[in-house]
C-alpha cells in the first residue's frame, strides 16, 4: 500500500505549478513550451516524461530545475540539455556535436517499410549517421540486418558507438570514420542519408545554428552540395532490389529527384506527417 503523495514544502511550489509557470517563461523561445518544460522536469527528477505525468505531479520542485530552464531560455536545445532524444522505437543518447534526430527523420524508415514491405534489407549502409540514428533505428526494426554507419566527426561517431552498445546492437553495428561514399563498398540493400542540406545564407533558429555542429546543416548556396556527392555514388553500392533513401529540404524534391534520374535512379517522393515532401527514395 502506497503512502499519500509528496507534499510541496510550505511556501514552496510543487511540480504542476512549476511546469505551467515554467512553460509560460518558454513560450517565447519554443513552439512546444509545454512538453520542453515536462522533459527538463523529468530530467531534473530522473523519471521519464510518462511518470512523470502520472506520478510527480504533487512533487517538491526539484532544485536542478530552474538552472535547466535559464538553459533552454538561452537557447540550448532541450535533447542537449538532457542528453537524450526518441526516434522512431529507439532511445539515443545526443550532445554537442552530433545532429539531433528529429521527427521528420522517422519518414526515411517508414518510406524504407513500405519499399521492402514482407522483404527485410540484410545489410545498411548509413551516410552521416551522426549519433548512429537512422542506421540504429533501422536494426531496430529489422532484427536480423548488419549496417555500416559513416560519419565525417569522430565526436558524433563517439555517440553512435555508445548508443550502439548501450541497445545492444555493437555486434550489428559498425561506424567508421569517413568522407560519404568514399572507400565504401557495396552492395547494400538500403542505403539511408540525412546530409547536410540548408542553403548557407537560409537563416535559421538560433537553438540550431548556435549549438548543432554547422557541418551536418549547411550544404553550398542551394544546400544540394552534398547529394551531387553522394547520388553519383549509389548506382554502384545498391544491391538488386535495393532502395537509397534520402531526407531533403521541402523545397528540394525536384531537384534531388533529378539527381537520381541523370544517374539512372527512379526517384519517388514522400512527405512528413506535415505533409511536406521530406523523402526522395531512389532504386
Amino acid at each position: 500500500m502506497t503512502g499519500p503523495p509528496p507534499t510541496p514544502p510550505a511556501g514552496g511550489r510543487g511540480v504542476r505549478t512549476a511546469l505551467a509557470e515554467a512553460a509560460q517563461r518558454l513560450a517565447g523561445i519554443t513552439d512546444t513550451p509545454r512538453l520542453d518544460a515536462e522533459l527538463l522536469m523529468a530530467h531534473a527528477l530522473g523519471v521519464t516524461r510518462n511518470e512523470l505525468l502520472l506520478r510527480h505531479l504533487d512533487d517538491p520542485v526539484p532544485a536542478a530545475f530552474e538552472a535547466l530552464v535559464q538553459r533552454r531560455l538561452a537557447h540550448e536545445p532541450v535533447a542537449y540539455i538532457t542528453g537524450t532524444r526518441a526516434f522512431w522505437t529507439i532511445e539515443l543518447q545526443v550532445g554537442p556535436g552530433a545532429l539531433i534526430p528529429r521527427p521528420d527523420s522517422e519518414t526515411l524508415i517508414e518510406a524504407a517499410i513500405e519499399h521492402f514491405d514482407e522483404r527485410a534489407p540484410a545489410r545498411i549502409l548509413d551516410l552521416g549517421t551522426g549519433p548512429g540514428t537512422l542506421l540504429l533505428a533501422a536494426l531496430d526494426q529489422w532484427p536480423q540486418a548488419r549496417g555500416l554507419g559513416i560519419d565525417a566527426s569522430e565526436q558524433a561517431l563517439g555517440y553512435a558507438r555508445a548508443n550502439a552498445e548501450r541497445l545492444g546492437m555493437s555486434h550489428r553495428a559498425e561506424f567508421r570514420l569517413g568522407d560519404w561514399t568514399r572507400g565504401v563498398e557495396g552492395p547494400f540493400d538500403l542505403i539511408l542519408a540525412n546530409p547536410p542540406y540548408i542553403g548557407t545564407g537560409e537563416p535559421l533558429p538560433a537553438e540550431v545554428r548556435d549549438h548543432e555542429p554547422a557541418s551536418a546543416l549547411f550544404a553550398g548556396p542551394d544546400g544540394l552540395d552534398d547529394y551531387r556527392r553522394i547520388i553519383p555514388a549509389l548506382p554502384d553500392l545498391l544491391a538488386p532490389g535495393g532502395a537509397a533513401v534520402l531526407e531533403i529540404g521541402w523545397t528540394q524534391a525536384k531537384s534531388v529527384s533529378a539527381l537520381g534520374l541523370q544517374h539512372g535512379l527512379l526517384p519517388a517522393v514522400h512527405s512528413d506527417l506535415g505533409g511536406r515532401p521530406r523523402v526522395v527514395l531512389l532504386t
